[in-house]
């Protein structure tokens, strides 16, 4: 597998990339998706991300880190100075190239596999990261599950189940055992959406967790305060990640992106500096907000 080297600080440029915009090619895969079957391939920033050591020393744990916005998010944070965990469930693939590009920073890269709707994993989890990081002080709960249904009869108790087993309550337990290794100035950012704000009908289950995601920050925020632990969160619009074309409809992959102003998805790329900021210890007063990345669609 070949990538694009990081640009240089003197190449860097101010033009937006020539995107993709619908119709994207139809396309389909079994779920969780893999990055080098996507027709185009998602930006991760893989080329284009700069950093300047905003991060420098840090050691994070990323959720989800294998591919799409995890993968983007890993890449910065390295590019920024942290060392990265990047937790996954079995994408070995994905994740090893996102080592690669961790490592390529010069930073370190630990790969821990594992299902976190175990809550015993997630504990562990923590504790591998920390030992190998030497530290934590910054957690990303950023991996999801979503499908799609059109009745609301076609969602399964073990399907609702499972979503928030996979999307809201990991945050919970991963962020209770971070806690006892984050020092004062740690930050927490969890991944919403836009369906936290405006639900789409056909992904009931995977909106109705972003939603209480949006609320679990804001409570989190307050109650983490006193402690000088931030916790925030990123809404993305539409992203060009495999979950699409590996839970979505050809149709809806086709057309995907196509409602927002900009009128195409969202690379993982262009989330990056948005996780960056919050995690960026001179973001000392930021706590309890979201972030909306949703190209020009309003969030309220």
């Amino acid at each position: 597998m070949t990538s694009m080297p990081p640009v240089s600080s003197t190449e860097r440029s101010t033009a937006m990339p020539p995107y993709p915009t619908p119709p994207l090619p139809p396309q389909q895969q079994r779920m969780p998706g893999l990055t080098d079957a996507m027709d185009p391939r998602p930006d991760h920033g893989e080329a284009s991300y700069v950093g300047s050591g905003r991060l420098n020393g840090l050691k994070a744990l990323v959720t989800g880190g294998d591919s799409g916005i995890g993968r983007a998010v890993c890449i910065a944070f390295a590019r920024e100075g942290a060392d990265v965990c990047i937790s996954y469930l079995d994408e070995d693939e994905d994740a090893q190239e996102t080592r690669r590009l961790v490592e390529e920073a010069g930073r370190k890269a630990v790969l821990i596999p594992g299902d976190i709707s175990d809550p015993a994993f997630c504990r562990d989890l923590v504790e591998e990261a920390a030992t190998a990081l030497g530290g934590l002080d910054i957690l990303v709960n950023n991996a999801a599950h979503q499908a799609t249904f059109e009745r609301l009869e076609d969602i399964s108790d073990e399907e609702w189940a499972h979503t928030f087993d996979v999307n809201l309550h990991p945050m919970f337990y991963l962020t209770k055992a971070a806690l006892k290794h984050m020092t004062s100035g740690g930050s927490i950012i969890n991944t919403a959406s836009i369906n936290s704000d405006m639900p789409n009908p056909s992904l009931l289950a995977y909106a109705t967790t972003k939603g209480a995601i949006h609320n679990l920050t804001a409570g989190l925020a307050q109650a983490l305060a006193d402690r000088n632990v931030r916790v925030n969160a990123v809404a993305p619009g539409p992203i060009w990640t495999p979950l699409i074309p590996s839970t979505m409809s050809e149709d809806s992959v086709t057309n995907f992106g196509k409602s927002v102003p900009m009128g195409r998805p969202g690379q993982p790329a262009e989330l990056a500096t948005a996780y960056v900021m919050l995690a960026d210890p001179k973001s000392s007063y930021v706590s309890g907000a979201t972030i909306a990345v949703t190209g020009g669609k309003p969030f309220l």
